[in-house]
């Protein structure tokens, strides 16, 4: 067993304890390989493991991935800010955006979606511990965004992504709440169904309020070399 598939299967481990935990099925939390920094390399054994899905940060080094992996049937899934000026790559190269926080830039990701592609699957993301070093709308913007997204052509309005602060549970249960909360405004409500909160250091957590997506990065690739 190599230095991946041990780390990738104690990360599905701990996904399993903590559904069993919370009285729920591990079939409804994805792991999502968060591989910024590491090789192409690294992330083709991740894929021969049975990983599919990948999040980036950074988009000029997954346009680079997304090249050298095009053999693979990789979803890719960017999770960084996203600028107005870098949209029509995300919209063309990406499967999920998770940064969404004005409609701006979704009405860009939507115009500039090819009409040959499935609809792009966004996440509206709320800083929703009003952390002054994170991006993202504020929990009182959402329900209008949500109204207003969800009616653009060539996407998928999912739900919520949300990065609190390290120790602090409770932001986990108020995004669950939130996510409830403005459900009835989405144009398409039977496509609201995603929850993308919880890394490696609060996993449970983030299981235990309801994540349906777990993006973890250093549990299954080790330490981030930033130098390169």
């Amino acid at each position: 067993m190599n230095q991946f598939q041990q780390a990738r299967n104690q990360v599905l481990n701990q996904i399993k304890n903590a559904c069993d935990c919370a009285r729920r099925d591990p079939a409804t939390v994805r792991l999502l390989a968060v591989s910024k920094t590491h090789p192409s390399q690294s992330l083709r054994e991740m894929y021969q493991l049975g990983q599919q899905c990948f999040g980036e940060n950074y988009l000029q080094e997954a346009l680079d991935k997304i090249e050298e992996l095009k053999d693979l049937d990789i979803e890719w899934h960017f999770i960084g800010h996203v600028q107005r000026n870098k949209t029509k790559q995300l919209a063309e190269k990406f499967d999920w955006v998770h940064g969404v926080d004005r409609l701006i830039i979704a009405e860009r990701l939507s115009s500039q979606r090819l009409d040959t592609q499935p609809p792009l699957n966004l996440c509206i993301q709320v800083n929703i511990d009003a952390q002054d070093s994170k991006d993202g709308c504020q929990p009182d913007e959402v329900s209008e965004l949500v109204a207003q997204i969800s009616q653009l052509p060539h996407i998928r309005l999912r739900g919520i992504m949300v990065i609190p602060a390290p120790d602090h549970s409770q932001a986990f249960i108020d995004a669950k709440e939130l996510f409830e909360q403005v459900k009835p405004q989405h144009a398409q409500p039977q496509d609201w169904d995603t929850l993308s909160m919880g890394m490696s250091g609060d996993l449970d957590a983030a299981i235990a309020a309801g994540a349906t997506i777990v993006r973890i990065g250093t549990a299954l690739f080790g330490a981030r070399d930033y130098s390169k």
